[in-house]
């Protein structure tokens, strides 16, 4: 069984993870770090990495930002894997991801959700069909009103698999209202949505004369994301030194 430690264990997220993990015969939350107190866990919970003293395998992060840096630091330091769900990182902190890599194994992917990541992969095999026979790509982004960050970084990351795939030749349009001009075939059109409680949809559309293919996926609840985690942390633990993400969990 993976014993993994739960960095952010009182946040929404690290619950759902840690509720998750205690009908898994696979994985166990051995430990919990949070600054918030926080009595009702199975595992012991600590307001620091270094006041943990429980043996692990792996560590899930799903924090926030600011809290990053030291959990990078710790990682480095002893050498634990670490699979990082916590979203909004600078470039810096991403850059300081990939440097920590160099000596443990880190897994980190702009969203978590086993069916993101599968369209990921379809996107890109489409781009190469589709881009290739003139047809437009649109994405759509539907979020809650909640959300403070658009378009959202799934989106970019959708828009980032169809231009890799195309030698990077498309570029990105968020608004159309500044200037009156026809579309350019060379753009990935990229909308974002904020309404209600729309947990997450993405819709990833390639049009092209008389016909149109629409790739989509809908998050109903944030448990895609809990598990997702769940099965990196599992696929992440003895894993020698890199940077994983989840295209090498759903392999």
């Amino acid at each position: 069984m993976v014993r993994a430690i739960m960095h952010g264990c009182n946040g929404a997220m690290g619950r759902v993870i840690a509720g998750l993990a205690e009908n898994d015969e696979d994985i166990s939350i051995v430990a919990g770090i949070d600054i918030a107190d926080n009595k009702d866990t199975s595992f012991p919970v600590f307001t620091s990495l270094d006041e943990c003293t429980v043996k692990a395998d792996v560590m899930i992060d799903f924090s926030i930002a600011k809290a990053a840096d030291t959990m990078l630091s710790w990682c480095e330091r002893t050498g634990m894997p670490a699979v990082v769900c916590t979203t909004g990182l600078s470039e810096e902190q991403i850059s300081r991801v990939a440097k920590v890599a160099e000596r443990t194994a880190v897994l980190r992917s702009a969203n978590m959700s086993l069916g993101v990541n599968v369209l990921l992969k379809l996107v890109r095999e489409a781009a190469q069909v589709l881009a290739a026979a003139d047809f437009d790509i649109e994405i759509v982004e539907k979020h809650h009103n909640q959300k403070v960050d658009a378009p959202s970084g799934t989106a970019i990351a959708l828009a980032d698999s169809i231009n890799e795939a195309m030698d990077h030749a498309y570029h990105y349009k968020y608004d159309r209202s500044a200037e009156r001009v026809k579309r350019d075939k060379k753009e990935i059109g990229i909308q974002a949505v904020r309404g209600g409680s729309i947990v997450g949809e993405h819709d990833v559309i390639f049009a092209g004369k008389d016909e149109v293919v629409t790739f989509s996926h809908t998050a109903y609840s944030k448990a895609i994301f809990a598990k997702g985690a769940i099965q990196a942390a599992k696929f992440l633990a003895g894993k020698e030194p890199g940077l994983y993400t989840m295209a090498d969990v759903i392999g």
